[in-house]
């Protein structure tokens, strides 16, 4: 995490499967280098979920959340402001995002996470 950030807002969502190819590329092409530029967003990482298979008490377990969301993106932010900043609703509603792709999307979690100091 860059020095600066101090929250972590992190959005997971599914996406319809025949949506799936715009979604990512719409994603990563537009939506994150468009809220990159927003004042006090330190930084953007995309991930996709996998199977999580881990030790825990000496045995082997496969952890499965039921209807964790398929993607998550985290944002490093150097405060809350930020989301509701004008400069984040202009970024949040510009490209393909709003008509496109949002209204693909499901099962929606947002939390916001503050560094621990």
């Amino acid at each position: 995490m860059a020095d600066k950030a101090k929250y972590l807002m992190i959005a997971s969502m599914d996406v319809d499967p025949e949506y799936d190819a715009i979604f990512n590329e719409v994603y990563d092409n537009e939506h994150v280098p468009n809220l990159s530029k927003v004042p006090g967003v330190v930084g953007i990482s995309r991930y996709q979920r996998g199977t999580l298979t881990m030790n825990i008490g000496g045995e082997r377990k496969t952890i499965e959340i039921p209807n964790e969301p398929a993607y998550t993106a985290i944002y490093e932010l150097e405060t809350p402001d930020v989301l509701t900043s004008p400069a984040w609703d202009k970024a949040i509603e510009e490209g393909r995002w709003p008509s496109q792709v949002r209204p693909h999307t499901k099962n929606r979690r947002h939390v916001l996470l503050k560094l621990m100091d």
